[in-house]
C-alpha cells in the first residue's frame, strides 16, 4: 500500500451503501482494512462483484457465538478505527458498543453511520437514500416542476454518509495522534444531506433562491444552466452562467437572437428555453461541440455509463480503471507522494479470515475453532 493512510488498522463491520463506500475511501488510501462479514453472507442485490467491497481482507464471524463476538474484539484492541453502520443499538446488544471497545482500547476511533442518527425520534425507523434525502430539504429542490427526482442514492448514502464519515475519521484520528483519546462519530445520512445543502441554505437566506423548483439559477430554471436535446437524441449540459462564457457559447453555436442576450429578465427564463432548445434541437451533439471546442463555453456531453470512462479527458486522467472486467471509478482525490489506489477485487467473503486471525496472534487451534464452527 502507497497511500496517505498506509500503517492505519481498520475493522468494518459489514454493511451495505455508505459504510461500505467510506471504507472503500480510506482503502484506497492506503489504509489496511479487515471487512467482518457475516458467514455465508450474499450480495442483497446479487451482484457478483461489489466495487465498494474492493480492496480490502474479509473475515467471515458469527457474531451470535460469544468466541467469535471475543475474537472481534481482539482485532479491535489493535485497530486504530472501526466502522458500523447498523442500527443504533445493535452493536450494544452483540458485545460490542462503543464503551465497551473505548474501554480497552482507549486511542480507538468509532465510526457510526446510520440514516437518521444515534438519537432523535427517527433513529430506530428504518429508512434510505431517499427518505434521508427528503428530510433534508435535498429532495424537494431537485427536479422539474413536478414531482421531485431521485438523484440515485448520491446525496445521502454516499455524499452525506460515506464521504462524511470518512471526513469524520480521518479529523478524530488526526486529534487521536495528539491527544491520545479516541471519541465515537455519529454520522448521519440526514445530517449529512443537510450539510450537502449549505449553499443552497444560504441562497435561500440571502433571497436569491425560491421555492418552487426550476426556478433558480442552478436548478434548471435559468435557460442557460440546464440539459437540452440534441438532433440525433442525445444531451448537452450546459452552464455559461458568466455574461462573458455565455456570450462566447452563444456566439459559438451560432445563434444571434436578441432574446437570449444578457441580462435575461427572470419572467423571459421560460421563453428563452424554449427558443435554445428549439435552436439546440437542430442538430447533432456532436456537432456542438465541435463547435465548441476548446473554448470556455462551459458545455459537456451528457455520457452515460458506457461514454463516460472512454471520454479522452477520463482516459487521460486515469478517472476509471477496469478490474477483472468490471469498470469502476478510480480513487480521489489525487496525492503528488502518496498516491491512492484501487485495491485488489474484491474475493469471496470470510475468505481471508486465517490469514487475518493469524497475523493478529490466534493459534491454529483458535482459527480452526472460529472458521471450523463459522462454517459449519
Amino acid at each position: 500500500m502507497s497511500g496517505p493512510l498506509t500503517g492505519l488498522r481498520v475493522i468494518e463491520f459489514a454493511g451495505l451503501g455508505p459504510a461500505p463506500f467510506c471504507a472503500m475511501l480510506l482503502a484506497d488510501c492506503g489504509a489496511e482494512v479487515v471487512r467482518i462479514d457475516r458467514p455465508g453472507a450474499e450480495d442483497p442485490l446479487g451482484q457478483r462483484r461489489d466495487p465498494l467491497t474492493r480492496g480490502r481482507r474479509s473475515l467471515a464471524l458469527d457474531l451470535k457465538r460469544p468466541e467469535a463476538v471475543a475474537a472481534a474484539l481482539r482485532l479491535i484492541d489493535g485497530a486504530d478505527a472501526l466502522i458500523e453502520g447498523f442500527r443504533p443499538g445493535v452493536m450494544e446488544r452483540l458485545g460490542l458498543g462503543p464503551d465497551l471497545c473505548l474501554a480497552r482500547n482507549p486511542r480507538l476511533v468509532y465510526g457510526r453511520m446510520t440514516g437518521w442518527g444515534q438519537t432523535g425520534p427517527l433513529a430506530e425507523r428504518a429508512g434510505h437514500d431517499i427518505t434521508y434525502t427528503a428530510l433534508s430539504g435535498a429532495l424537494h429542490a431537485i427536479g422539474p416542476a413536478g414531482a421531485p427526482v431521485v438523484p440515485l442514492n448520491l446525496v445521502a448514502d454516499l455524499g452525506g454518509g460515506g464521504m462524511v464519515l470518512a471526513f469524520g475519521l480521518v479529523a478524530a484520528l488526526w486529534e487521536a495522534s495528539r491527544s491520545g483519546r479516541g471519541q465515537v462519530i455519529d454520522a448521519a445520512m440526514t445530517d449529512g444531506a443537510a450539510l450537502m445543502m449549505a449553499m443552497v441554505y444560504g441562497l435561500k437566506g440571502n433571497g436569491l433562491w425560491s421555492g418552487a423548483r426550476t426556478d433558480n439559477l442552478i436548478d434548471g430554471g435559468y435557460p442557460f444552466y440546464g440539459t437540452y436535446r440534441c438532433a440525433d437524441g442525445k444531451w448537452l449540459a450546459i452552464g455559461p452562467l458568466e455574461e462573458r462564457f455565455l456570450r462566447l457559447f452563444l456566439d459559438r453555436i451560432g445563434l444571434d437572437d436578441p432574446a437570449l442576450a444578457p441580462p435575461i429578465a427572470k419572467a423571459d427564463w421560460p421563453a428563452a428555453r424554449d427558443r435554445l432548445a428549439a435552436w439546440l434541437a437542430t442538430r447533432p451533439r456532436g456537432e456542438w461541440l465541435e463547435r465548441v471546442e476548446g473554448s470556455d463555453a462551459c458545455v459537456a456531453p451528457v455520457l452515460d455509463l458506457d461514454e463516460a470512462p472512454l471520454h479522452p479527458h477520463n482516459r487521460a486522467r486515469g478517472s476509471f480503471v477496469e478490474q477483472d472486467g468490471m469498470v469502476m471509478p478510480a480513487p480521489a482525490p489525487r496525492f503528488s507522494r502518496t498516491p491512492a489506489r484501487a485495491g485488489a477485487p474484491p474475493g469471496d467473503p470470510g475468505g481471508d479470515g486465517s490469514a487475518v486471525l493469524a497475523e493478529a496472534g490466534f493459534s491454529a487451534a483458535e482459527i480452526e475453532r472460529l472458521l471450523g464452527a463459522a462454517s459449519a
